[in-house]
């Protein structure tokens, strides 16, 4: 019996451990759960360190053009995904076409959203587009307009007449222009310009059914209507996803520091001064008389009815969505062609490829048509090329983030703007060999019947993008490009001025443009009456 009290003592002692062992673990666990999550937790992508509240707005202001120094910085910190902070607001510059898959092909729901700005705010007139708006209930809206009623092969198909009026116009004006000596040179044509007005009068065209919102030329050429109009479309193209400091501390907006919107402002009061009569016009007519023949895209937005017989679309939703549409259609394949005969024309064996497959494809009795792409594989090369090498922008609109996610082991806040970087994804080391140089070849299968495209949706570099927010209108923009391309190469033998013994291939300082416009020597090579229909 004396060793009884010992035995209970024990046992209450190591009760007694027990539950303070318990105690112990139950408080110690969290901690140290919490803290080996926090090392597994992916990190954000690398990034110079922000300033508080600011973040590396600072550097933004004081490092313009904003495209070079985001580039410069990757280059500095060897990175193929980077992190900056501008505002409150995570800004992720992409240029390794691996990480870019990632974000737009097995992530693409999760990046199916748009940044608020307030350029887009005042271009899509409040968000009631389709390439500038967030995704929600309106985007579905309207891109399913777009695809299926304006873009739909039948629709393309529809619309063949009208675009090969504006390639055939082409030729006469080129034409025109080579029998006229400017500045003392014979044939100088100013290509960036010849090439804008052509993706102008095709969108005019099938928006509108016209040309000219004036009188128009006898020559073919814009007038003082169609030159303010294309260069205010393309001043909106500047601006539309620039670097604004308002757009990352929004209690700054009204102050307009940096002028953007007042600029956004005058060029669209520029461009509604010229859609705006045409389209209540155009809307009084179908209100009149409700079975019009429908002409073009402005007809079908009018017509389209919802499930109760009453207009689809408003008014401010129509005109917006035109608006859209015409900075959408001119900008890559006038920029690819300017760019792509300043690089052949300093390399002649590649005009000399070009011409020659155009005349075995073609011949010089005729002109090209469009049921002549997908033999033009050399020709769709050179485009294929420009897209790569010279893009008109230097990153893609942003893809904003719907939720937190990881990517390429990085982690990427809900909200936040992944930015895909055309110029670098086109010039990435490890994707292309000799990147700075233009070389068609490069697109070319080694089976020679197969079928040279435009899109690229491995994103190695950017023509259409891909994805939810890829562009709609892969059939159209491949039309537009390669007939200006197949048809002024094939129409016109093409030179650097008599003065001019190489030309410049420098960028512009602001943007990725050439830094002057192309001025070539244009010579007919095709029968005369050829240029005059």
């Amino acid at each position: 019996m004396e060793h009884a009290p010992s035995l209970l003592f024990s046992k209450i002692r190591s009760l007694w451990f027990f539950v303070c062992l318990t105690i112990i673990l139950k408080s110690l666990i969290p901690s140290f759960v919490q803290k080996w999550s926090k090392k597994q937790k992916p990190k954000l992508p690398p990034g110079p360190k922000p300033w508080p509240v600011v973040g590396n707005l600072p550097e933004m202001l004081a490092y313009k053009p904003v495209h070079r120094w985001i580039h410069n910085l990757m280059k500095q910190m060897n990175t193929e995904i980077a992190c900056i902070r501008l505002g409150n607001t995570y800004v992720i510059p992409v240029t390794c076409p691996t990480i870019a898959r990632q974000f737009l092909r097995e992530q693409d729901a999760t990046f199916a959203s748009r940044s608020l700005t307030t350029c887009t705010d005042l271009v899509s007139s409040g968000y009631v587009t389709t390439a500038l708006v967030p995704f929600g209930d309106q985007w579905k809206k309207m891109k399913k307009i777009l695809t299926t009623a304006l873009l739909s092969s039948q629709k393309h198909l529809w619309l063949h007449d009208r675009r090969t009026e504006e390639a055939d116009n082409l030729m006469v004006y080129v034409y025109n222009k080579s029998k006229i000596v400017s500045n003392g040179v014979p044939g100088l044509v100013n290509i960036r310009s010849v090439a804008r007005h052509y993706c102008g009068n095709i969108t005019r065209k099938i928006v509108f059914n016209t040309r000219y919102f004036g009188k128009g030329r006898k020559d073919g050429g814009p007038s003082f209507e169609e030159k303010e109009h294309v260069d205010s479309i393309f001043l909106l193209l500047s601006y539309v996803y620039a670097f604004s400091i308002s757009d990352y501390i929004p209690c700054l907006r009204k102050l307009n520091l940096d002028g953007h919107q007042k600029k956004v402002k005058e060029a669209l009061k520029v461009i509604k001064k010229y859609h705006d009569p045409i389209v209540q016009e155009r809307v009084k007519q179908w209100n009149d008389t409700p079975k019009i023949d429908e002409q073009d895209w402005l007809d079908i937005l009018i017509s389209l009815k919802d499930a109760d017989n009453n207009p689809l679309l408003t008014l401010e939703e129509i005109n917006a969505q035109i608006v859209e549409i015409m900075i959408a259609t001119v900008d890559n394949p006038s920029n690819a062609f300017e760019w792509a005969l300043a690089e052949m024309i300093n390399q002649p064996n590649l005009l000399q490829r070009a011409i020659e497959e155009l005349d075995s494809v073609v011949g010089k009795q005729r002109l090209v048509q469009e049921s002549d792409i997908p033999k033009l594989n050399f020709v769709k090369a050179c485009a294929r090329e420009a897209f790569r090498l010279h893009p008109f922008a230097p990153f893609t609109p942003p893809h904003v983030s719907m939720s937190d996610t990881t990517v390429g082991n990085y982690f990427i806040p809900k909200g936040s703007h992944v930015i895909l970087s055309r110029r670098e994804l086109g010039r990435n080391p490890k994707v292309w060999n000799e990147p700075l140089k233009f070389k068609p070849e490069r697109h070319l299968k080694s089976d020679n019947g197969s079928n040279v495209a435009l899109t690229e949706p491995n994103l190695r570099f950017i023509s259409f993008s891909t994805g939810r927010r890829g562009c709609p209108g892969v059939t159209l923009g491949t039309s537009m490009t390669v007939m200006l391309f197949a048809r002024l190469l094939h129409g016109f033998t093409w030179s650097a001025p008599s003065n001019v013994s190489k030309i410049n291939l420098a960028e512009s300082n602001d943007d990725l443009n050439l830094a002057e416009p192309l001025m070539a020597v244009a010579k007919p090579r095709l029968p005369p009456e050829l240029y005059h229909l």
